[in-house]
């Protein structure tokens, strides 16, 4: 019995019948032939921040064709789904539909607050399957991973936990990247510098005692002259060196503040003397760490100005601006305003611009493990870079890492593997929670994303667990 052919070709009646026969039948299920030799690709993650995109869809067909073809070949083939829970990137998604609403996540409490996230990643996650169908990628369904499930979770807390007693991971004061939107400390990525018209402004920092001897000093943020601990000249800049040693008045708030000399000071930028300010300008805090100055905070973490700037406790921290200004050209202490071009840091998730913050955070320490990548790009177990040229990239890169900031106050992610006794203060890290739990606090931060998606390629085959998809499949 012969069939009609349909007088116009139907594309998903096809496709989709091609995808159901290849999935009843098993097509894309490794570890068929353990004779063959494996073949393993573990899908970048997908944030479920939302549908995937054409990028994903170029990407995911990429992997099809190599996949595909390492089966034709002979290879038993394992293609790893998964999808990220993408931290700051999903809250962010989560906040701005609780906001149209009239809701933020503290009305809600954290319990409620991730509830409703899950609801959001298992949602999304439908849209990913039903996508990845409708691509006909041969993924082995049976292997889906997640960064937030337990296995990937277990894997995360033991990293930290061995880094943590290795000495590579501590808690301490830095300055990091702050969103006073989002009020969580940012990755560098995370922030997106545009070339702003700002302004530079001029003030006089008269000598201590005297009405008439000043320093002219120029800063684009006048609200953070509150945390100003002292004026920095070039020791070899003949303008300056008579006051070195002396004393100046800070404008903001009436203060004395000391001339020190430092060779850091670029002598052609502004007016040769600058203002330092320890917590809010990551050049300034390491002036303060060579000399052992104070860091006083100036700002609270809305960006809001705090207790230590008086009458100005509570203006945000652009309101500060103008009313100092107002008042600092009342009392004559304002010379002029100039315009200035500057590039200015915006989180990529609230828009906000971001404050240089001192706060104490979780971090890596990185010069010790680039090391070992720098060690390792020198013998057997070099990384083949293609193009060549971005191995250059990668060693200038490895030659110039700061301390990596892990933290982040969220509360969507993997939250921070360390708790507090109530007591005493002791702090533990561990795999597993205490014992006596009821005596201890949890560390309320969260990890960086990317904390859990660099271990993406071994965790999802079942890593710290010698699994035998780790056995056979990892590299």
């Amino acid at each position: 019995m012969t069939r009609e052919m349909a007088s116009r070709y139907n594309h998903h009646e096809v496709e989709s019948g091609c995808y159901d026969f290849w999935l009843e039948n098993k097509c894309f299920e490794s570890g068929k032939d353990l004779k063959k030799p494996p073949f393993c690709i573990v899908i970048p993650p997908p944030n479920v921040t939302g549908k995937l995109h054409l990028g994903h869809a170029w990407d995911g067909t990429l992997q099809d064709m190599i996949i595909r073809y390492k089966q034709l070949k002979g290879y038993d083939t394992l293609w790893v789904p998964g999808c990220d829970h993408a931290g700051i990137a999903t809250q962010a998604k989560v906040e701005e539909k609780l906001r149209k609403q009239g809701l933020s996540r503290y009305d809600l409490g954290r319990e409620k607050f991730l509830e409703i996230t899950w609801n959001w990643k298992h949602e999304y996650h439908e849209f990913m399957l039903e996508q990845w169908r409708t691509l006909g990628l041969s993924l082995d369904y049976r292997k889906e991973r997640f960064t937030l499930d337990e296995g990937l979770s277990k894997a995360v807390r033991k990293v930290f936990v061995e880094l943590y007693n290795k000495g590579l991971i501590y808690k301490g004061y830095r300055i990091i990247n702050w969103d006073p939107v989002q009020k969580t400390a940012l990755s560098n990525i995370e922030v997106i510098y545009r070339e702003t018209e700002s302004h530079m402004y001029y003030f006089r920092y008269y000598l201590e005692g005297s009405k008439e001897k000043f320093l002219e000093v120029a800063t684009t943020r006048p609200e953070t002259m509150f945390g100003d601990v002292c004026v920095v000249v070039h020791p070899e800049d003949e303008r300056y060196c008579s006051w070195i040693g002396k004393n100046v008045i800070n404008p903001a708030n009436g203060m004395p503040l000391p001339i020190i000399a430092d060779s850091y000071v670029d002598r052609e930028f502004g007016t040769g003397a600058m203002k330092c300010t320890p917590a809010h300008d990551p050049n300034d805090f390491l002036i303060g760490e060579k000399y052992g100055l104070d860091k006083p905070i100036c700002m609270n973490t809305d960006g809001s100005m705090n207790e230590i700037c008086g009458k100005y406790q509570g203006l945000d921290r652009f309101e500060c601006r103008e009313v100092l200004l107002k008042d600092c050209k009342a009392a004559g202490t304002l010379i002029k305003i100039e315009k200035h071009l500057n590039q200015v840091g915006y989180s990529e998730r609230s828009k906000a611009i971001v404050e240089p913050y001192l706060s104490e955070q979780w971090f890596v320490k990185m010069e010790p493990l680039a090391k070992q990548a720098l060690d390792n790009q020198k013998g057997k177990g070099k990384v083949n870079f293609y193009p060549e040229r971005f191995e250059k990239i990668f060693i200038g890169w490895m030659n110039n890492v700061e301390d990596w900031c892990i933290s982040r106050q969220l509360w969507w992610g993997h939250r921070i593997p360390a708790w507090y006794h109530k007591e005493s203060g002791q702090v533990q890290v561990s795999v597993e929670p205490p014992k006596d739990l009821e005596n201890w606090v949890q560390d309320e931060d969260v990890l960086d994303t990317w904390f859990s998606s660099a271990l993406w390629p071994f965790s999802t085959l079942g890593w710290p667990d010698k699994t035998a998809d780790f056995e056979r499949y990892y590299p």
